[in-house]
């Protein structure tokens, strides 16, 4: 019996010993991880530490100062230069209104001056045209004419009043003188001038326009020829201008004569108040 309790004895000795082992394993395993985890932690918060340490600390003043130079200008700088901007603005308006006033002064003394040299302006460009006119009036150029063929006047002038016209068979104004002559008869120029323009009217014919001075224009109608002479050309009184036909349809009906115009000024005249035919 003392046997076999002893062997109890030493099995529970035994189991203790090995329960006491394994309790002090999980406990020096514990602490080492403890120690490895609390070794991490803090090499981490070394780290960390390290890093914020190396980062530069802004402050809010440092803030608005680092955007205040990104634009060129710290916030005390732009507030003292919105100060001075402000005081340039004023001292601006001010001179600006000064220098109006002055220029309105100015102005009101160049109004007044404009007026009177317009004023004298005036009456020297009157005087000016006045003498002009009187030059012009003393100075109007006469052309004296000569009838451009001799014969007897089948239709007289009528620009204001109607004749009667056998060839439309009613009464109409008539702005020349017919002046009767042979077929061919030599049409010679009535003074001295240019010629304007040669052309088949389709009422008159055959037509030699001549311009001469002081207005005057002369016109030779219902021609059979004209061929000696040329618009442009310079023509002294007495010169051949053509030879007398019956071209114009709207006297056809009438024997072979000239029909001759004289204007001045775009008004038709009578060309026997002018020369004799």
């Amino acid at each position: 019996m003392g046997v076999h309790f002893r062997e109890k004895e030493e099995k529970l000795t035994l189991g203790m010993i090995i329960a006491g082992i394994v309790i002090i394993a999980i406990l020096v395993t514990s602490f080492i991880v403890y120690l490895l985890n609390a070794n991490n932690a803090n090499t981490e918060g070394e780290i960390l530490e390290e890093a914020q340490a190396s980062q530069p600390q802004e402050t809010p003043e440092d803030d608005l100062e680092s955007v205040s130079i990104d634009i060129g200008k710290t916030v005390n700088e732009a507030a003292n230069e919105s100060n001075v901007v402000a005081n340039n603005t004023v001292n601006s308006s001010t001179n600006s209104n000064t220098a109006k006033n002055t220029t309105n002064t100015s102005g009101g003394n160049t109004n007044a001056s404009t007026n009177t040299s317009s004023n004298t302006t005036n009456t020297t460009t009157d005087s000016n045209t006045a003498a002009m006119n009187n030059t012009a009036e003393n100075t109007e150029v006469e052309v004296k004419f000569t009838a451009p063929i001799q014969g007897e006047i089948l239709r007289e002038f009528a620009s204001d009043s109607l004749v009667y016209s056998e060839t439309l068979e009613e009464w109409v104004t008539h702005n020349g003188v017919d002046i009767k002559a042979d077929k061919t008869s030599v049409v010679k120029a009535a003074a001295k001038g240019t010629v304007y323009a040669i052309k088949n009217d389709p009422r008159y014919g055959l037509t030699v326009i001549v311009n001469h001075e002081g207005g005057y224009q002369t016109v030779y109608a219902n021609l059979l020829t004209a061929e000696y002479v040329v618009e442009g050309e310079e023509i002294d009184v007495g010169q051949t201008i053509g030879t007398v036909g019956n071209s114009a349809t709207f006297e056809i009906a009438d024997d072979y004569h000239l029909h001759f115009e004289l204007i001045k000024d775009n008004e038709y005249l009578n060309p026997a108040n002018y020369m004799e035919f």
